[in-house]
């Protein structure tokens, strides 16, 4: 019996404003979807990147140096 194909819950659409993303305000913008429904939007720059979620007009900004360790953090626990 041939296995049951999984249909995908998560997608992500891009887009670049420049391939370079050396000047100002270029950057790779990443939308983000759960089930069809936008789950927040993603802008990538040099410096930082930019979170804006579902029903938000604003986005937050984060430094790098911010997401690696909240990434450390989520990956590894307090050591």
């Amino acid at each position: 019996m041939p296995k049951k194909k999984k249909s995908r819950k998560h997608l992500v659409r891009a887009s670049v404003s420049n391939m370079e993303l050396v000047k100002a305000r270029s950057a790779l913008r990443l939308e983000l979807l759960s089930m069809g429904q936008k789950i927040g939007e993603l802008e990538v720059g040099r410096g930082s990147f930019f979170w804006t979620g579902r029903n938000r007009h604003r986005s937050k900004r984060i430094p790098w140096s911010r997401f690696a360790r909240m990434m450390d953090d989520l990956a590894y626990g307090d050591r």
